[in-house]
Protein backbone atom coordinates (compact mmCIF):
# COMPACT_ATOMS: atom_id res chain seq x y z
CA UNK A 1 0.00 0.00 0.00
CA UNK A 2 0.83 3.90 -0.13
CA UNK A 3 1.46 5.88 2.52
CA UNK A 4 -1.89 8.81 2.52
CA UNK A 5 -1.71 11.88 1.49
CA UNK A 6 0.18 14.79 4.25
CA UNK A 7 -3.34 16.28 4.68
CA UNK A 8 -4.77 12.84 5.98
CA UNK A 9 -1.38 11.63 8.12
CA UNK A 10 -1.64 15.44 9.85
CA UNK A 11 -5.22 15.08 10.30
CA UNK A 12 -4.33 11.54 12.10
CA UNK A 13 -1.84 13.51 14.10
CA UNK A 14 -3.99 16.20 15.07
CA UNK A 15 -5.75 13.23 17.54
CA UNK A 16 -2.85 13.64 19.73
CA UNK A 17 -2.27 17.05 19.44
CA UNK A 18 -6.19 17.42 20.85
CA UNK A 19 -6.25 14.03 23.52
CA UNK A 20 -2.25 14.97 24.79
CA UNK A 21 -4.12 18.27 26.82
CA UNK A 22 -5.48 15.06 28.96
CA UNK A 23 -2.45 13.30 29.70
CA UNK A 24 -0.31 16.17 30.71
CA UNK A 25 -3.13 18.21 32.57
CA UNK A 26 -5.48 15.89 34.15
CA UNK A 27 -3.12 12.91 34.35
CA UNK A 28 0.26 14.45 35.25
CA UNK A 29 0.23 17.92 36.07
CA UNK A 30 -2.67 19.54 37.68
CA UNK A 31 -4.82 17.27 38.47
CA UNK A 32 -2.74 15.26 40.56
CA UNK A 33 -1.40 18.21 42.79
CA UNK A 34 -4.93 19.37 43.05
CA UNK A 35 -5.64 16.26 44.30
CA UNK A 36 -2.84 15.95 46.89
CA UNK A 37 -3.69 19.25 47.99
CA UNK A 38 -7.36 18.90 48.45
CA UNK A 39 -6.93 15.27 50.56
CA UNK A 40 -3.90 16.20 52.12
CA UNK A 41 -3.89 17.53 55.64
CA UNK A 42 -1.15 19.93 54.65
CA UNK A 43 1.63 17.88 57.34
CA UNK A 44 4.10 16.51 55.50
CA UNK A 45 5.29 14.14 58.10
CA UNK A 46 2.21 12.00 57.99
CA UNK A 47 0.82 9.69 55.59
CA UNK A 48 -2.50 11.25 54.20
CA UNK A 49 -5.78 9.46 54.26
CA UNK A 50 -9.28 9.46 53.08
CA UNK A 51 -12.34 8.35 53.89
CA UNK A 52 -14.45 6.67 50.45
CA UNK A 53 -17.57 4.20 50.74
CA UNK A 54 -16.79 3.84 53.73
CA UNK A 55 -13.37 2.57 53.53
CA UNK A 56 -9.70 4.61 54.73
CA UNK A 57 -7.60 4.86 51.46
CA UNK A 58 -3.77 6.27 51.18
CA UNK A 59 -4.75 9.21 49.12
CA UNK A 60 -2.46 8.53 46.03
CA UNK A 61 -3.41 4.90 46.18
CA UNK A 62 -7.20 5.34 46.13
CA UNK A 63 -6.33 7.65 43.42
CA UNK A 64 -4.65 4.73 41.45
CA UNK A 65 -7.05 2.28 42.35
CA UNK A 66 -9.75 4.29 40.17
CA UNK A 67 -7.52 4.69 37.32
CA UNK A 68 -7.37 0.56 37.95
CA UNK A 69 -11.08 0.16 37.66
CA UNK A 70 -11.27 2.65 34.33
CA UNK A 71 -8.94 0.87 32.99
CA UNK A 72 -10.25 -2.63 33.74
CA UNK A 73 -13.67 -1.15 31.94
CA UNK A 74 -11.47 -0.90 28.51
CA UNK A 75 -9.87 -4.08 28.18
CA UNK A 76 -12.95 -5.32 28.59
CA UNK A 77 -15.44 -3.56 26.46
CA UNK A 78 -12.76 -2.87 23.87
CA UNK A 79 -13.16 -5.98 22.28
CA UNK A 80 -16.59 -5.48 22.10
CA UNK A 81 -16.84 -2.26 20.67
CA UNK A 82 -13.86 -2.97 18.21
CA UNK A 83 -15.89 -5.81 16.94
CA UNK A 84 -18.54 -3.95 15.86
CA UNK A 85 -16.48 -0.80 14.91
CA UNK A 86 -15.10 -3.56 12.22
CA UNK A 87 -18.08 -5.27 11.07
CA UNK A 88 -19.48 -1.57 10.60
CA UNK A 89 -17.13 0.18 9.77
CA UNK A 90 -17.64 2.94 12.55
CA UNK A 91 -14.55 3.06 14.29
CA UNK A 92 -14.51 7.06 13.51
CA UNK A 93 -17.79 6.36 15.22
CA UNK A 94 -16.65 4.91 18.05
CA UNK A 95 -13.81 7.29 18.52
CA UNK A 96 -16.34 10.23 18.27
CA UNK A 97 -18.35 8.99 21.13
CA UNK A 98 -15.23 8.01 24.08
CA UNK A 99 -13.38 11.79 22.89
CA UNK A 100 -16.69 13.19 24.16
CA UNK A 101 -17.63 11.40 26.83
CA UNK A 102 -13.97 12.08 27.84
CA UNK A 103 -14.07 15.68 27.33
CA UNK A 104 -17.20 15.93 29.21
CA UNK A 105 -15.79 14.52 32.18
CA UNK A 106 -13.40 16.89 32.53
CA UNK A 107 -15.79 19.74 31.99
CA UNK A 108 -17.52 18.09 35.11
CA UNK A 109 -14.65 18.42 36.75
CA UNK A 110 -14.61 21.93 37.05
CA UNK A 111 -17.39 20.97 39.96
CA UNK A 112 -14.16 19.17 41.87
CA UNK A 113 -13.71 20.26 45.79
CA UNK A 114 -12.70 19.03 48.66
CA UNK A 115 -16.24 18.07 49.72
CA UNK A 116 -17.22 16.28 46.77
CA UNK A 117 -14.51 13.32 46.33
CA UNK A 118 -16.73 11.16 45.05
CA UNK A 119 -17.39 13.79 42.04
CA UNK A 120 -13.33 13.82 41.19
CA UNK A 121 -12.82 10.04 41.52
CA UNK A 122 -16.00 9.37 39.13
CA UNK A 123 -14.78 12.07 36.76
CA UNK A 124 -11.32 10.89 36.85
CA UNK A 125 -12.27 7.26 35.67
CA UNK A 126 -15.07 8.53 33.15
CA UNK A 127 -12.25 10.71 31.70
CA UNK A 128 -9.76 8.18 31.76
CA UNK A 129 -12.13 5.49 29.95
CA UNK A 130 -12.65 8.24 27.61
CA UNK A 131 -9.13 8.58 26.45
CA UNK A 132 -8.29 5.07 26.33
CA UNK A 133 -10.83 4.01 24.57
CA UNK A 134 -11.29 6.51 21.92
CA UNK A 135 -7.18 5.01 20.95
CA UNK A 136 -8.00 1.95 20.17
CA UNK A 137 -9.84 3.59 17.28
CA UNK A 138 -7.31 6.01 16.67
CA UNK A 139 -3.99 4.16 16.19
CA UNK A 140 -6.48 1.18 14.31
CA UNK A 141 -5.79 4.13 11.49
CA UNK A 142 -2.25 3.39 11.77
CA UNK A 143 -1.82 0.51 9.13
CA UNK A 144 -4.48 1.81 7.27
CA UNK A 145 -2.73 5.32 6.31
CA UNK A 146 0.82 4.62 6.62
CA UNK A 147 3.10 2.19 4.66
CA UNK A 148 4.96 0.05 6.82
CA UNK A 149 8.12 1.62 5.48
CA UNK A 150 6.37 4.72 7.26
CA UNK A 151 5.08 3.47 10.45
CA UNK A 152 8.14 4.53 12.36
CA UNK A 153 8.38 8.14 11.22
CA UNK A 154 4.20 8.69 10.96
CA UNK A 155 3.65 7.31 14.89
CA UNK A 156 6.50 9.51 16.02
CA UNK A 157 4.91 12.39 14.53
CA UNK A 158 1.83 11.91 16.42
CA UNK A 159 3.43 11.70 19.62
CA UNK A 160 5.19 14.75 18.69
CA UNK A 161 2.02 16.44 18.00
CA UNK A 162 0.14 15.42 20.93
CA UNK A 163 3.51 16.71 22.86
CA UNK A 164 3.59 20.20 20.98
CA UNK A 165 -0.25 20.75 21.50
CA UNK A 166 -0.49 19.72 25.15
CA UNK A 167 2.56 22.01 26.06
CA UNK A 168 0.83 25.37 24.30
CA UNK A 169 -2.41 24.20 26.97
CA UNK A 170 -0.10 23.50 29.54
CA UNK A 171 1.59 26.88 29.42
CA UNK A 172 -1.95 28.53 29.47
CA UNK A 173 -3.29 26.64 32.28
CA UNK A 174 0.03 27.39 33.89
CA UNK A 175 -0.32 31.09 33.87
CA UNK A 176 -3.97 30.94 35.51
CA UNK A 177 -2.94 28.24 38.60
CA UNK A 178 0.35 30.44 39.33
CA UNK A 179 -0.57 33.88 38.14
CA UNK A 180 -4.03 34.18 39.10
CA UNK A 181 -4.13 37.82 40.58
CA UNK A 182 -3.36 38.92 36.81
CA UNK A 183 -6.91 37.60 35.82
CA UNK A 184 -8.05 38.81 39.08
CA UNK A 185 -9.08 34.94 40.33
CA UNK A 186 -8.96 34.83 44.29
CA UNK A 187 -10.53 31.58 44.74
CA UNK A 188 -7.20 29.31 44.71
CA UNK A 189 -9.19 26.28 43.84
CA UNK A 190 -10.97 27.92 40.60
CA UNK A 191 -7.72 28.15 38.43
CA UNK A 192 -7.06 24.63 38.54
CA UNK A 193 -10.98 23.52 37.81
CA UNK A 194 -10.59 26.17 35.53
CA UNK A 195 -7.60 24.64 33.65
CA UNK A 196 -9.54 21.13 33.49
CA UNK A 197 -12.42 22.96 31.81
CA UNK A 198 -9.81 24.10 29.25
CA UNK A 199 -8.83 20.18 28.50
CA UNK A 200 -12.33 19.35 27.95
CA UNK A 201 -12.69 22.07 25.29
CA UNK A 202 -9.53 21.83 23.30
CA UNK A 203 -9.88 17.66 23.48
CA UNK A 204 -13.00 17.98 21.52
CA UNK A 205 -12.79 21.00 19.24
CA UNK A 206 -9.14 19.96 17.80
CA UNK A 207 -10.57 16.26 17.92
CA UNK A 208 -13.13 17.83 15.09
CA UNK A 209 -10.57 17.95 12.40
CA UNK A 210 -9.34 14.32 12.39
CA UNK A 211 -13.17 13.06 12.75
CA UNK A 212 -13.71 14.86 9.35
CA UNK A 213 -10.76 14.57 7.46
CA UNK A 214 -9.96 10.49 8.52
CA UNK A 215 -11.02 7.83 5.91
CA UNK A 216 -14.24 6.42 6.12
CA UNK A 217 -13.79 2.37 7.22
CA UNK A 218 -15.25 -0.28 5.25
CA UNK A 219 -16.92 -3.02 7.28
CA UNK A 220 -15.63 -6.26 6.58
CA UNK A 221 -18.13 -8.96 6.18
CA UNK A 222 -20.12 -10.10 9.20
CA UNK A 223 -20.88 -13.64 10.32
CA UNK A 224 -24.69 -14.05 11.03
CA UNK A 225 -24.00 -17.35 13.56
CA UNK A 226 -22.22 -14.60 15.84
CA UNK A 227 -23.69 -12.87 18.56
CA UNK A 228 -22.52 -8.90 18.60
CA UNK A 229 -21.52 -8.91 22.52
CA UNK A 230 -19.30 -12.11 21.89
CA UNK A 231 -17.98 -11.71 18.66
CA UNK A 232 -15.42 -9.42 19.75
CA UNK A 233 -14.24 -11.70 22.05
CA UNK A 234 -14.05 -14.32 19.63
CA UNK A 235 -12.18 -12.06 17.37
CA UNK A 236 -8.97 -12.00 20.19
CA UNK A 237 -9.24 -15.56 20.24
CA UNK A 238 -8.97 -15.53 16.43
CA UNK A 239 -5.87 -13.16 16.45
CA UNK A 240 -4.65 -15.18 19.90
CA UNK A 241 -4.94 -18.40 17.50
CA UNK A 242 -3.49 -16.37 14.83
CA UNK A 243 -0.26 -15.27 17.06
CA UNK A 244 0.20 -18.81 17.51
CA UNK A 245 1.94 -19.11 13.91
CA UNK A 246 3.56 -15.95 14.84
CA UNK A 247 6.43 -16.43 17.31
CA UNK A 248 8.24 -12.95 16.91
CA UNK A 249 4.95 -11.08 17.37
CA UNK A 250 3.70 -13.48 20.40
CA UNK A 251 7.38 -12.55 22.00
CA UNK A 252 7.09 -8.87 21.37
CA UNK A 253 3.89 -8.51 22.67
CA UNK A 254 4.36 -10.82 25.88
CA UNK A 255 7.82 -8.54 26.33
CA UNK A 256 5.34 -5.34 25.63
CA UNK A 257 3.17 -6.37 28.81
CA UNK A 258 5.70 -6.11 31.42
CA UNK A 259 7.46 -3.78 29.86
CA UNK A 260 5.00 -1.39 29.49
CA UNK A 261 3.23 -2.05 32.95
CA UNK A 262 6.10 0.03 34.03
CA UNK A 263 6.43 2.56 31.49
CA UNK A 264 2.69 3.24 32.09
CA UNK A 265 2.71 3.16 36.27
CA UNK A 266 5.24 5.28 35.50
CA UNK A 267 3.82 7.59 33.93
CA UNK A 268 0.66 7.88 35.62
CA UNK A 269 1.85 8.56 39.31
CA UNK A 270 5.05 10.43 38.45
CA UNK A 271 3.36 13.53 39.80
CA UNK A 272 1.64 12.16 43.13
CA UNK A 273 5.29 10.79 43.28
CA UNK A 274 6.84 13.68 42.83
CA UNK A 275 4.56 15.90 45.83
CA UNK A 276 3.32 13.19 48.02
CA UNK A 277 7.08 11.25 48.15
CA UNK A 278 9.85 13.75 47.07
CA UNK A 279 7.75 17.09 48.25
CA UNK A 280 8.39 18.69 45.19
CA UNK A 281 6.57 21.82 45.13
CA UNK A 282 3.47 22.16 42.60
CA UNK A 283 5.49 25.50 40.53
CA UNK A 284 8.65 22.76 40.28
CA UNK A 285 6.53 19.65 39.24
CA UNK A 286 4.64 21.39 36.62
CA UNK A 287 7.93 23.20 35.53
CA UNK A 288 9.44 19.14 35.13
CA UNK A 289 6.43 17.84 33.64
CA UNK A 290 6.79 20.39 30.58
CA UNK A 291 10.54 19.83 30.55
CA UNK A 292 9.60 16.38 30.11
CA UNK A 293 6.96 16.76 26.86
CA UNK A 294 9.39 19.28 25.77
CA UNK A 295 12.81 16.60 25.56
CA UNK A 296 10.19 13.90 24.46
CA UNK A 297 9.93 15.31 20.94
CA UNK A 298 13.32 15.15 19.85
CA UNK A 299 13.55 11.69 21.81
CA UNK A 300 10.34 10.57 19.26
CA UNK A 301 11.99 11.78 16.78
CA UNK A 302 15.87 10.18 17.66
CA UNK A 303 14.45 7.07 18.59
CA UNK A 304 12.85 6.19 15.15
CA UNK A 305 15.91 6.94 13.85
CA UNK A 306 17.56 5.67 15.62
CA UNK A 307 15.06 2.03 15.22
CA UNK A 308 16.17 2.62 11.11
CA UNK A 309 19.82 1.82 12.12
CA UNK A 310 19.40 -0.89 15.09
CA UNK A 311 16.36 -2.18 14.00
CA UNK A 312 13.14 -2.19 16.25
CA UNK A 313 13.69 -4.98 18.63
CA UNK A 314 17.58 -3.67 19.92
CA UNK A 315 16.13 -0.01 20.30
CA UNK A 316 13.26 -0.96 22.48
CA UNK A 317 15.96 -2.82 24.66
CA UNK A 318 17.89 0.28 24.40
CA UNK A 319 14.95 1.77 25.88
CA UNK A 320 13.73 -0.50 28.67
CA UNK A 321 17.54 -0.53 30.14
CA UNK A 322 17.52 2.91 30.53
CA UNK A 323 14.14 3.14 32.26
CA UNK A 324 15.67 0.66 34.71
CA UNK A 325 18.12 3.12 35.14
CA UNK A 326 15.81 5.94 35.76
CA UNK A 327 13.85 3.75 38.40
CA UNK A 328 16.76 3.44 40.40
CA UNK A 329 17.55 7.05 40.29
CA UNK A 330 14.24 7.70 41.33
CA UNK A 331 14.36 5.87 44.05
CA UNK A 332 17.56 7.03 45.65
CA UNK A 333 16.20 10.80 44.99
CA UNK A 334 16.14 12.82 48.19
CA UNK A 335 13.39 14.70 49.52
CA UNK A 336 12.92 18.48 48.20
CA UNK A 337 15.68 17.60 45.55
CA UNK A 338 14.37 20.04 43.10
CA UNK A 339 16.62 19.89 40.53
CA UNK A 340 17.73 16.12 40.77
CA UNK A 341 13.90 15.96 40.02
CA UNK A 342 14.61 18.01 36.68
CA UNK A 343 17.35 15.48 35.39
CA UNK A 344 14.69 12.61 36.09
CA UNK A 345 12.45 14.59 34.25
CA UNK A 346 15.03 14.81 31.35
CA UNK A 347 15.64 10.98 31.67
CA UNK A 348 12.42 10.13 31.69
CA UNK A 349 11.35 12.50 28.54
CA UNK A 350 13.35 11.20 26.35
CA UNK A 351 12.30 7.53 26.33
CA UNK A 352 9.13 8.21 26.96
CA UNK A 353 7.50 9.15 23.74
CA UNK A 354 10.08 6.97 21.88
CA UNK A 355 8.94 3.67 23.64
CA UNK A 356 5.67 4.25 22.97
CA UNK A 357 5.67 5.46 19.20
CA UNK A 358 8.02 2.35 18.55
CA UNK A 359 5.78 -0.12 20.38
CA UNK A 360 3.01 0.78 18.45
CA UNK A 361 4.25 1.03 14.87
CA UNK A 362 6.82 -2.09 15.63
CA UNK A 363 3.12 -4.42 16.30
CA UNK A 364 1.26 -2.21 13.19
CA UNK A 365 4.10 -3.71 11.33
CA UNK A 366 4.79 -7.35 13.17
CA UNK A 367 0.81 -7.68 12.11
CA UNK A 368 -0.08 -9.77 8.71
CA UNK A 369 -1.52 -7.93 6.19
CA UNK A 370 -5.64 -7.54 7.22
CA UNK A 371 -8.49 -5.44 6.79
CA UNK A 372 -9.28 -6.42 10.23
CA UNK A 373 -6.90 -3.59 11.85
CA UNK A 374 -9.52 -2.67 14.57
CA UNK A 375 -9.39 -6.07 15.99
CA UNK A 376 -5.45 -6.46 16.00
CA UNK A 377 -5.17 -3.28 17.86
CA UNK A 378 -8.00 -4.18 20.38
CA UNK A 379 -5.80 -7.02 21.22
CA UNK A 380 -3.28 -4.98 21.44
CA UNK A 381 -4.76 -2.65 23.33
CA UNK A 382 -6.89 -5.58 25.95
CA UNK A 383 -2.71 -6.28 26.48
CA UNK A 384 -1.93 -2.72 27.23
CA UNK A 385 -4.52 -1.97 29.64
CA UNK A 386 -4.87 -5.55 31.62
CA UNK A 387 -1.15 -4.98 32.39
CA UNK A 388 -1.56 -1.28 33.55
CA UNK A 389 -4.71 -2.50 35.86
CA UNK A 390 -1.95 -5.06 37.61
CA UNK A 391 0.67 -1.93 37.33
CA UNK A 392 -1.42 0.54 39.12
CA UNK A 393 -2.92 -1.96 41.36
CA UNK A 394 0.33 -3.24 42.23
CA UNK A 395 2.16 0.40 42.80
CA UNK A 396 -0.72 1.29 45.17
CA UNK A 397 -0.39 -2.12 47.00
CA UNK A 398 2.58 -1.87 48.06
CA UNK A 399 2.40 1.62 48.79
CA UNK A 400 0.25 1.10 51.05
CA UNK A 401 1.55 -2.14 52.45
CA UNK A 402 4.63 -0.29 52.96
CA UNK A 403 4.23 3.39 53.59
CA UNK A 404 6.05 4.58 50.67
CA UNK A 405 6.22 5.02 46.98
CA UNK A 406 9.89 4.44 46.67
CA UNK A 407 9.59 0.82 47.24
CA UNK A 408 6.96 0.86 44.71
CA UNK A 409 8.80 2.50 42.18
CA UNK A 410 11.75 -0.31 42.94
CA UNK A 411 9.51 -2.80 42.72
CA UNK A 412 8.78 -1.62 38.80
CA UNK A 413 12.37 -3.07 37.92
CA UNK A 414 11.26 -6.55 38.08
CA UNK A 415 8.93 -5.67 35.30
CA UNK A 416 11.21 -3.84 33.05
CA UNK A 417 13.60 -6.91 33.57
CA UNK A 418 11.08 -9.67 32.53
CA UNK A 419 10.12 -7.35 29.66
CA UNK A 420 14.12 -6.90 28.42
CA UNK A 421 14.30 -10.51 28.60
CA UNK A 422 11.45 -11.32 26.42
CA UNK A 423 12.25 -8.62 24.07
CA UNK A 424 16.05 -11.02 23.50
CA UNK A 425 14.01 -13.66 23.44
CA UNK A 426 12.07 -11.63 20.07
CA UNK A 427 15.09 -11.17 18.95
CA UNK A 428 17.05 -14.70 18.88
CA UNK A 429 13.62 -15.93 17.20
CA UNK A 430 13.24 -13.02 14.75
CA UNK A 431 17.31 -13.53 13.42
CA UNK A 432 16.71 -17.70 13.76
CA UNK A 433 14.38 -17.43 11.00
CA UNK A 434 15.67 -14.93 8.91
CA UNK A 435 18.96 -13.81 9.95
CA UNK A 436 17.32 -9.93 9.49
CA UNK A 437 15.14 -8.71 11.98
CA UNK A 438 13.48 -6.27 9.30
CA UNK A 439 12.13 -9.70 7.48
CA UNK A 440 9.59 -11.68 9.53
CA UNK A 441 8.47 -15.29 8.65
CA UNK A 442 5.17 -16.15 10.18
CA UNK A 443 5.82 -20.40 10.82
Amino acid sequence: MQTASKKIVNSWAMYDWANSAYNLVITSTIFPAYYEAITGDGNEATIDKVHFLGREYVNTSLYNYALSIAFVFVAFSSPILSSIADTKGNKKSFMAFFLTLGSLACAAMFFFKKETLWLGIACSIVACIGFWSSLVFYNSFLPEIAAEKDRDRISARGFAYGYIGSVLLQVICFLFVLKPEIFGITDTSFAPRLSFLLVAVWWFGFAQIPLRRLPASRPIAIDRTKHTLTAGYKELQKVWTQLKSMPALKRFLISFFFYNMAVQTVMLSAALYGTGELQIPTVNLIIAIVLIQLIAIPGAFFVAKLSAILGNIKTLMLCVVVWIGLCIYAYFIPTQAIYQFYGLAVGVGFVMGGIQSLSRSTYSKLMPVTRDTTSFFSFFDVTEKVCIVIGLFCFGFITELTGSQRTSVLALIIFFVIGLGFLFYTLRIWGRNTGNENELIYN
